[in-house]
C-alpha cells in the first residue's frame, strides 16, 4: 500500500486548501496522545491497577516526546513527510485494535502497555512528520494564519478522546458490559476513526514541491548527516537565547497546570476551591478549554495580519499577567461558581493568545534545509521546559501551600519576561505579505 501511494505521488497536486487537510492532520496528532499520557490512567484505574503502578509506567510513554529529536533526523532524511505521516498513522491505528484485542487477556497489563508504547513512539514520529509538512504545504503567512486552527483541532482532539470516548465508556458499562468489553470497544472504536483518517490523508494530503528527502552528499554517511542536522541547529545565531526563550517563556505556567485542578478540587479546609467534579469538569474542562482555543485562533489571526515581532510583548503579557487569577482564588475563597468560570476563563485564554508566540518562534527558528529536525528539537527543549519545573510544583505547593504557590508563580513569571527582551525577531516574521 505505501509504494502504490509512492508512486502515485506525480500525479497529485502539490496543494490543497488547507482547511482540507491541516484540522484533520491536528486531529490525528491529539488523539494519541491523548490517549496515552490520560486515557491510559482511566483505563488501568478502571481495570484495577494500582496507582504506584498506573503513575510510573504510564509516566514512560511520555518519554517519546521528550527525546523525538534524536530520530527526528531520520524522518528527514528519508523519504518524505507525507509518507511517513500515512505510516505512523497506519503503526497508531494498527496498536488501538492490538491494545483492544489484548484488554481482556490474563496478561492484559503488559500487552497493553507494549502496544502503548509502540503508539507512543509511532505519535512522536507523527508529530515531526506533521510539523515539517505543515511548514512545507503552507506559505509563511499561512502557517500564522493556521496556527491557531491546528491547535484548535488539537484541542477538540483532546475533548473527543478524554470526554467522549470516556463518556462512551461508562454507557457500555451502564448497559450491561463488563469493564473490560467495554473498553475493548472504545479501543476498537478509535482504531476505526483512525483507519478512517488514514484513508481519509491518503487522498487529501496534497504533494509539496518541498517534501523530500534532505539531500546529502553520496560521500557521507546517514549517520554523518544525522549529527550535523544537530550541530546546525547549536551553531544557529543567537542560540543561548534561543534556549533559554524555550526553557523559560512559560517557566511559571507549567508549575501551575499541575497544580490547578487539585486546588479546584480540594476542601476548603486544605486551601482549595472545594468544587466537585462535575464542577471541574465544567470550569477547567469546557469552559477553560473553549477559552483556550479562542485565545489561540485569535492570537493566530494577530500575528497573521501584524507579525510576530508587534505582538510579543502583549502576548507574553497574557500568558503571564492572567496567573494573578489564581492569587486572587486562593485568597479569597470564592463561593460564587460563575466567578470562577469567569476567573479559569480569563487566564486559560490568555494562555492560549499567548502561546501563539511561542509556536511561531520554534517555527521562525526552525526555517532552513533541515526545518523539520530543527522544529522537532525546539518541541524536545519545550518539553525538557514543561518537565523539569512541573516535577517539584506539587512539593512546593505541598510545603507552602495554594496562596503562597500562587504568589510564587507570578515571581516565576519574571524569567518569562526577560527572555522575551533578549531574543530577535524578523519583523516581517509571519506577517501578512501584501500583493504588488
Amino acid at each position: 500500500m505505501m509504494e502504490y501511494w509512492k508512486k502515485k505521488d506525480r500525479s497529485k497536486p502539490t496543494s490543497r486548501n488547507p482547511w482540507a487537510w491541516v484540522p484533520s492532520l491536528y486531529i490525528a496528532e491529539g488523539i494519541p496522545y491523548t490517549m496515552a499520557m490520560t486515557v491510559s490512567v482511566i483505563l488501568y484505574k478502571r481495570l484495577g491497577i494500582s496507582n504506584t503502578d498506573i503513575a510510573l509506567y504510564t509516566s514512560w510513554l511520555y518519554l517519546p516526546w521528550v527525546i523525538k529529536p534524536l530520530w527526528s533526523p531520520l524522518v528527514d532524511l528519508l523519504r518524505t513527510k507525507r509518507y511517513w505521516i500515512l505510516l505512523t498513522q497506519m503503526i497508531i491505528g494498527a496498536s488501538f485494535a492490538a491494545i483492544a484485542f489484548t484488554i481482556p487477556t490474563s496478561h492484559f497489563f503488559q500487552y497493553t502497555l507494549a502496544f502503548f508504547w509502540l503508539m507512543a513512539f509511532s505519535s512522536a514520529t507523527h508529530d515531526i512528520a506533521a510539523d515539517g509538512f505543515y511548514m512545507l504545504g503552507l506559505r509563511e503567512h499561512d502557517q500564522a494564519a493556521f496556527v491557531g486552527v491546528r491547535t484548535t483541532f488539537y484541542r477538540l482532539s483532546m475533548i473527543a478522546t478524554q470526554g467522549g470516548l470516556v463518556i462512551l465508556v461508562g454507557y457500555l458499562e451502564g448497559t450491561g458490559y463488563d469493564i473490560p468489553m467495554a473498553w475493548t470497544i472504545a479501543l476498537f472504536v478509535t482504531a476505526s476513526v483512525f483507519l478512517a483518517l488514514l484513508l481519509y490523508h491518503s487522498l487529501i494530503l496534497p504533494y509539496p514541491a518541498l517534501d523530500t528527502s534532505a539531500r546529502h552528499a553520496p560521500s557521507t554517511s546517514l549517520t554523518k548527516n544525522f549529527l550535523n542536522t544537530f550541530h546546525l541547529f547549536f551553531r544557529k545565531k543567537g542560540i543561548l537565547t534561543i534556549l533559554a526563550f524555550l526553557l523559560f517563556y512559560r517557566f511559571a505556567e507549567t508549575q501551575i497546570v499541575k497544580i490547578v485542578a487539585p486546588f479546584l478540587l480540594d476542601v476548603r479546609t486544605s486551601g482549595g476551591l472545594g468544587l466537585t467534579t462535575s464542577e471541574v469538569g465544567i470550569a477547567y474542562g469546557t469552559v477553560g478549554v473553549v477559552s483556550l482555543m479562542i485565545g489561540g485562533l485569535l492570537g493566530g489571526y494577530a500575528i497573521y495580519r501584524k507579525g510576530l515581532k508587534f505582538w510579543i510583548w502583549a502576548m507574553v503579557c497574557a500568558v503571564h499577567l492572567p496567573d494573578l487569577v489564581y492569587v486572587y482564588l486562593s485568597q479569597v475563597l470564592p463561593e460564587n461558581f460563575y466567578l470562577i468560570n469567569l476567573c479559569v476563563a480569563l487566564e486559560q485564554f490568555g494562555y492560549g493568545f499567548g502561546f501563539t508566540a511561542y509556536t511561531m518562534f520554534m517555527i521562525m527558528i526552525s526555517e532552513g534545509e533541515h526545518k523539520t529536525v530543527h522544529y522537532a528539537i525546539a518541541t524536545g527543549i519545550m518539553a525538557l521546559g514543561m518537565m523539569v519545573p512541573a516535577m517539584f510544583s506539587g512539593w512546593l505547593q505541598e510545603q507552602i501551600g495554594y496562596p503562597n504557590f500562587f504568589l510564587w508563580v507570578m515571581v516565576a513569571t519574571i524569567p518569562g519576561f526577560i527572555v522575551t527582551g533578549l531574543v530577535k525577531i524578523d519583523p516581517e516574521f509571519g506577517k501578512k505579505k501584501k500583493m504588488g
